[in-house]
């Protein structure tokens, strides 16, 4: 049985892969109205990659395919409300079914990083009626998990891709074998054991724009994921 669900969707310049972390800073009053939504619920909303070819009353739109995401903890930086900070963890991934718009169009020349954008946006919020949602919202219907083991000779091989890309971006700078090595346990991703999040991981690593991210998110067969990381890391 097909399961959906309507949850509210932060679209963002970033990928989150599913058990991935992201801490967010919260400013805007749309998206405080979001964080607090949440916390009163179960914690969780959708992150989007930016679709750049799209917009939502002049907001912007989201890729279809996005990762749930579970607020695990939430401060008040300031302790005056105007900014909070929040951890997150990647959960299940989604497909949007509907969009649910907001309940404002942007203004013209918001800028959200003034007092004067939030200003504009509150009272526009407050004429409309403060039980209206300023942020998008969505039907969604979650996507199953990829249950396979990564093979260890096809995980060698994209470690292997990855240090060739890395070393063909940095010439004519020569960048040594074992300054490759101390990245990958850096971010512990030496391992005889891979898995799921260890591609995801590897992947971050070798992008260098969120959109290149997006194609390796909404792979899903394990077959269709180690294609879509080589198509990543082949050097061209």
């Amino acid at each position: 049985m097909t399961t959906t669900k309507i949850i509210p969707i932060f679209p963002l310049d970033l990928v989150l892969f599913p058990r991935q972390e992201l801490p967010l800073q919260i400013f805007e009053p749309r998206y405080k109205q979001l964080v607090d939504d949440c916390m009163l619920g179960d914690g969780q909303f959708g992150v989007c990659l930016i679709d750049a070819n799209k917009s939502i009353s002049g907001w912007d739109a989201p890729k279809p395919i996005g990762t749930i995401a579970k607020i695990t903890k939430c401060e008040d930086v300031k302790m005056d409300g105007m900014q909070l900070h929040i951890e997150t963890v990647g959960r299940n991934k989604f497909e949007i079914k509907k969009i649910i718009p907001p309940s404002l169009e942007q203004p013209s020349n918001y800028d959200p990083y003034t007092i004067e954008g939030h200003q504009t946006i509150s009272t526009l919020h407050e004429k409309l009626g403060t039980d209206g949602k300023m942020y998008l919202r969505a039907d969604v219907e979650f996507i199953p998990e990829i249950d396979e083991n990564v093979p260890l000779n096809k995980w060698e091989k994209l470690v292997n891709m990855w240090k060739d890309k890395i070393v063909a971006q940095a010439l004519p700078q020569i960048v040594e074998p074992h300054a490759l090595d101390h990245v990958l346990e850096q971010y512990y991703l030496t391992t005889d054991t891979p898995t799921i999040d260890y591609v995801y991981s590897l992947s971050a690593l070798g992008a260098k724009d969120p959109n290149e991210l997006q194609p390796i998110l909404e792979a899903n067969t394990m077959d269709e994921l180690i294609q879509k990381v080589h198509e990543l890391l082949t050097v061209k």
